[in-house]
């Protein structure tokens, strides 16, 4: 199957530097907002990227009560204004592929000839208008279906002879027995997901009944981040995003193959956002696609980010495992474990490092903690990403 566009191709080298230039552009234009500090970076590689701060949902939160309805982040041509629960609200346009979803239905075998069921939302939240406008950009047809009324669902699809589906990827096994207890047979050969896991075993269902599924990563803010290609191997990501993955808690890059934060910088001119954090816990792959796209690929979805817990009463965020790592330059990493001693909660902290003082590195804990636990030393931690391991049991 022919690529989207040579972009999917091109060289490392001609990537990075379309990508720098784009980078610069948009720094530009971030700039331009009163109180902005950004115009002083000196950006000359991508990876001075690291050198600007981490913009994290919470901040926009706070900027857009203060700001309606976007807190003062410039928006250029858009023609829809979306809410997320926070609430969080986002631009959308109606521009060529604007959110770049083209690219993962072109990736998933969908075109001209293909009626899509588009089973994401089409109220208030922005994934039904994202995927519509994918479909558009490939010029398939759409079934604006939402959720819900699954009766009237299996119903369309049959009498439109829908032949491909978008949404969750749940929500299709739902449709396809309903089906089946309707006695109806419907035309689904691909399948284009995101919003949730697809587990092995429903892909695999879903091959069974000859329906070729295939999942993205995206979210309201940033449009298609990474896609999965017919191979199936890893995750690739975006060409109209620059993205990082980062220390938990900080806006550190981690080392190559490391678990991490994602961060992500979209290139759109019409919303530039500068080294969002999205939450969520991925890492880099080795290597390119066998599917010939030469861009960097993730592994996935492996996790939230935000690992907060409350032990004994205090808040313990991964700032401040961070801030515990720093302060000591033998220290790697420091991951720590919360568990119930009986009625009580006990805290645990691993350290990462070949030697060090112990005592120095207790001081530090009750100093950035504001809390006393156990101190152990420990050649090599697990690279899950997590900083804060919340063991208790809730229910």
């Amino acid at each position: 199957m022919s690529h989207y566009d040579d972009l999917e191709t091109r060289s490392t080298d001609a990537r990075h530097a379309a990508q720098l230039n784009a980078l610069r552009t948009q720094l530009d234009r971030v700039a331009r907002i009163p109180g902005s500090h950004l115009s002083d970076m000196d950006i000359r590689d991508l990876s001075d990227l690291s050198r600007l701060p981490v913009l994290r949902k919470a901040q926009l939160s706070g900027w857009q009560a203060r700001q309606p309805p976007f807190g003062g982040l410039h928006v250029g041509d858009v023609a829809h204004v979306f809410q997320s629960p926070g609430p969080i609200y986002e631009p959308g346009g109606i521009t060529h592929d604007w959110w770049r979803m083209g690219r993962f239905l072109h990736a998933c075998g969908i075109g001209p000839s293909d009626t899509v069921q588009n089973c994401f939302g089409y109220h208030l939240t922005p994934a039904g208008m994202i995927f519509e406008s994918g479909a558009r950009a490939v010029g398939a047809r759409v079934l604006p279906a939402g959720t819900g009324q699954t009766d009237l669902q299996v119903r369309a699809a049959k009498d439109i002879g829908c032949t491909a589906y978008a949404g969750t990827p749940d929500y299709l096994k739902v449709i396809l027995d309903r089906a089946d207890e309707m006695g109806e047979t419907l035309a689904f050969t691909r399948a284009a997901v995101g919003g949730g896991a697809l587990f092995p075993s429903l892909r695999q269902e879903y091959a069974d009944r000859g329906i070729a599924c295939l999942q993205c990563y995206a979210t309201a803010d940033l449009g298609n981040i990474a896609y999965e290609s017919h191979a199936m191997d890893g995750m690739i990501v975006d060409e109209g995003v620059i993205l990082e993955i980062v220390r938990p808690g900080t806006g550190d890059p981690v080392a190559p193959g490391e678990v991490g934060e994602v961060v992500v910088t979209t290139l759109n001119p019409d919303y530039p956002l500068i080294r969002f954090a999205t939450g969520d816990l991925s890492a880099m792959m080795d290597g390119t696609s066998p599917c010939g796209r030469t861009n960097v690929r993730i592994k996935g979805w492996m996790g939230r980010a935000d690992q907060t817990a409350k032990i004994k009463g205090m808040f313990v965020r991964p700032e401040q495992v961070a801030e515990l790592v720093a302060r000591h330059p033998e220290i790697r990493a420091a991951r720590v474990t919360v568990t119930r001693e009986g009625e009580m909660d006990a805290m645990d902290i691993a350290i990462e490092a070949d030697d060090g003082d112990p005592r120095a590195w207790g001081e530090s804990v009750a100093q950035t903690l504001k809390l006393k636990g156990r101190i152990s030393r420990v050649d090599t931690l697990p690279n899950d990403g997590k900083v804060i391991d919340d063991k208790r049991e809730y229910g």
